[in-house]
């Protein structure tokens, strides 16, 4: 377990959806002045950079992580994968940015990461799904990484600093 957790986001509503032990911080990701430098262990960006409006702010996304992160901490991000879902990709409008587990790799180092861990195929790609949600089924998915390459359209990627 950690001692604290915390979420970043500029939406106010955060509040009402993040767990009750978990402290709400309301600003953007490019600048945390709430956070200290090197004073995170693990930060998780889950299906979030692709609606940065460019490259660049991703760029500055990740540097802004890679400053609150401890020496040796780990970044994690789960991101659809622009490679394994092209046609399904722009099926949202607020997506602005194509990346790919290779370019996602490629910006991590040129900041100063080294990468861990890198599944090009990781989970599915739906927001919305026929099969039941459960514990059981996602346990048994991960537990079977060769199903992945069949269902798999996101990244994972642990980067560590």
């Amino acid at each position: 377990m950690c001692k604290r957790k915390l979420a970043v986001d500029l939406n106010p509503d955060t509040r009402f959806f993040a767990g009750h032990d978990v402290e709400v911080i309301i600003e953007s990701c490019l600048a945390m002045p709430s956070i200290n430098d090197a004073s995170v262990n693990v930060v998780f960006i889950s299906n979030f950079l692709e609606h940065c409006k460019n490259k660049e702010e991703v760029l500055g996304v990740l540097k802004e992580v890679h400053r609150v992160l401890k020496k040796g901490g780990s970044l994690m991000i789960l991101q659809p994968n622009i490679r394994f879902l092209a046609a399904n990709y722009w099926d949202f409008f607020d997506h602005h940015t194509a990346l790919s587990d290779r370019s996602l790799k490629e910006a991590l180092e040129m900041i100063g990461f080294s990468i861990k861990q890198c599944y090009p195929k990781f989970l599915p790609y739906t927001t919305k799904s026929k099969l039941p949600k459960s514990l059981l089924l996602l346990r048994l998915y991960l537990k079977l990484p060769a199903i992945w390459r069949v269902f798999g359209r996101q990244c994972f990627i642990v980067a560590i600093k």
